[in-house]
């Protein structure tokens, strides 16, 4: 089995509307809804399928243009927070692409988009057909609405804005929290595998939908665990853990353990996995079953501060939602 390791820096899809984003605003969508274009699945192609506009796309697509400008739709992120990648894909679309994007963004309480002040995040680009276009972003600036131009129409099939979100306003008092929500800006820094279901959805809202919906590596075939470490919300006083492996009936691990750490400065992605075979133990190694809560104590690391967990499953399977309460600092 390969020992590569992924790294996802810390870095979430803000545009996925579990967090609440949602198209606000769109010029036109006469092909093909605005709304599929933050569809946290990939986009897929259905052959031979037609609506009663035409083709039938998975992704947002304008008509043909017959008239000055350009078609755009607007963002409004459920969370506030900094862009550092984005991807525009236009998987499927070929010869109905656009022939160059570019994105905006501002920061803004206002329900009005007239009163929107955009700055621009990437400058015209040109676009292929059938593509992940990939471009790095280095405004530090919180974003509350992104704009997505398309020159002068044609069709989108996903937009991914990489980023974390704003740790800024968090204000949780002396309330206990889950320091492990994606929406408090909790993120997943790295793991050994995702074959089947990205790391990232531990950390999500609510109960999973089905077993996509979780966090599922492939089967080992040799000796060892598979593995992910989180940045949670700084936090302190830890009082339950729970470990969810709803859907996970006949693929859930055997045994799960946990460990912590509190790193004061800022390290690299590697630096932290590397480090992480060390730190101390804040859940002992335990049975799971299929299908069900375990909820634990913290027994082990209880006035000790942390802001990195390593959850270790062994030797493989799948957890749907992972949560850790306690104190945020």
């Amino acid at each position: 089995m390969s020992k590569k390791i992924i790294f996802t820096n810390g870095l979430i899809d803000l545009a996925q509307p579990r967090l609440g984003s949602k198209v606000i605003f769109k010029t036109d969508d006469f092909f093909a809804s605005a709304n599929r274009i933050i569809d946290p699945s990939p986009a897929i192609f259905k052959e031979g399928v037609f609506d009663k506009n035409g083709k039938w796309m998975d992704g947002w697509e304008s008509r043909r243009k017959r008239t000055q400008g350009h078609d755009f739709l607007i963002i409004k992120l459920g969370k506030p927070g900094s862009i550092n990648k984005v991807d525009v894909d236009t998987s499927h679309f070929n010869g109905n692409q656009p022939s160059m994007i570019s994105l905006e963004g501002c920061y803004s309480k206002s329900k009005n988009i007239k009163d929107l002040k955009w700055e621009i995040l990437i400058n015209k680009k040109k676009t292929k057909p059938d593509n992940h276009h990939i471009f790095n972003t280095f405004s530090k600036t919180v974003f509350t609405h992104i704009k997505l131009n398309i020159f002068p129409d044609g069709g989108v099939a996903r937009l991914r804005l990489y980023g974390g979100v704003s740790k800024k306003n968090n204000e949780f008092g002396d309330k206990t929290i889950n320091l492990a929500s994606l929406l408090n800006g909790a993120s997943v820094i790295a793991c050994n595998n995702e074959h089947f279901g990205k790391a990232e959805n531990i950390l999500a809202p609510g109960k999973a939908k089905n077993m996509g919906d979780g966090w599922e590596t492939r089967r080992r075939r040799d000796k060892g665990f598979d593995w992910l470490i989180l940045n949670p919300i700084n936090g302190e006083k830890i009082e339950k853990i729970e470990i969810s492996t709803h859907h996970f009936k006949g693929n859930f691990p055997s045994q799960c353990s946990l460990q912590a750490a509190f790193v004061p400065n800022k390290k690299s992605s590697p630096s932290i996995v590397k480090s992480s075979a060390k730190w101390k133990f804040l859940l002992h190694k335990v049975n799971l079953s299929g299908n069900k809560t375990h909820i634990f104590k913290n027994k082990l690391m209880k006035n000790e501060k942390i802001n990195f967990i390593k959850i270790n499953i062994f030797p493989d399977g799948g957890i749907s939602r992972f949560k850790i309460f306690g104190k945020a600092i």
